[in-house]
């Protein structure tokens, strides 16, 4: 596909070179009519004298295109600068469109679940896990990862069920398949506490309250449970190969990754994007999601 673009964008700029360059269109077209007219002149030569024939035609059209080359060339300069710059536009423009992730809290489009996965949420309701100790989520690598964990909220039914229940199948799915066990961190988060988080910074959080899916439930951060102890750090690599793992399953569950974002990436992070729930209800509100 890139080649046939370049190869149209090339045909592109050759005729807009001979519509607005005259000095070159006469050129060219002379050049033409004299290949013609020597292809003529060697098709009635004789064979004997086709080599030296040649040779002069060759001569004549070196010397020629030498000519040409001096006379024109601060058209070919122009008509350089513009191929470069038509090519290679178009190719920025497709290298930044395949390359592009958007942030979370800026993007509303919903993303399709694929069939497997509409198979598995039309089955059984999944029932969250019971709540581990709150002193789990007060260790230094917690908090260092997200801060203020201890005082986030992991109450499963304060989540949306549709996302409650897609959340649920990727812990099942962690665990049963690649043998991660994982826990809930965050779940809903007040507008309070959202506003609380932003003002810790852009490291933390580039969302305002209001501005984030886990005000309306639609959003959550996990991390994993190894040994009895929560296991957050993405600098331990069985970590970092668990939040690959977490944000393949989530993909196909229909989920947006954190770790999928262009700039402050959040690994733990998923969220279900639902069109118009960040437009609508974009303000701080002092009402909790109802589960639905």
């Amino acid at each position: 596909m890139l080649l046939i673009m370049t190869f149209l964008m090339v045909v592109a700029v050759g005729l807009a070179a001979l519509a607005f360059f005259p000095v070159l269109r006469e050129q060219w077209v002379a050049r033409a009519q004299a290949v013609m007219a020597q292809a003529l002149n060697l098709g009635r030569a004789s064979s004997q004298s086709w080599g030296r024939a040649s040779g002069e035609v060759g001569r004549a059209t070196g010397v020629g295109l030498r000519r040409w080359g001096g006379q024109v060339w601060h058209q070919r300069r122009v008509l350089l600068a513009s191929l470069c710059l038509l090519i290679t536009l178009p190719l920025v423009a497709i290298s930044i469109r395949l390359s592009h992730r958007i942030y979370s809290f800026d993007h509303t489009i919903a993303q399709d679940v694929d069939e497997h996965v509409a198979m598995l949420l039309q089955g059984e309701q999944l029932v969250p896990p019971p709540p581990l100790p709150p002193a789990l989520f007060s260790t230094p690598e917690v908090t260092e990862w997200h801060p203020l964990a201890q005082q986030a909220s992991r109450q499963w039914e304060l989540l949306d069920e549709a996302f409650r229940q897609r959340l649920l199948q990727v812990f099942r799915v962690m665990e049963e398949r690649y043998g991660y066990r994982m826990v809930l961190v965050e779940g809903y988060r007040s507008p309070e506490r959202q506003a609380q988080l932003a003002a810790l910074g852009p490291a933390v959080t580039l969302a305002g309250a209001g501005a984030s899916y886990h005000q309306y439930g639609l959003a959550a951060d996990c991390a994993f449970l190894r040994n009895g102890k929560v296991a957050i750090s993405e600098r331990d690599p069985w970590v970092a190969e668990g939040y690959t793992r977490y944000g393949e399953v989530a993909a196909s569950l229909g989920l947006t990754w954190g770790g999928g974002w262009r700039s402050l990436r959040d690994l733990g992070h998923v969220e279900l994007r639902r069109p118009g729930v960040l437009r609508t209800r974009g303000q701080a509100s002092a009402t909790q999601p109802r589960p639905s």
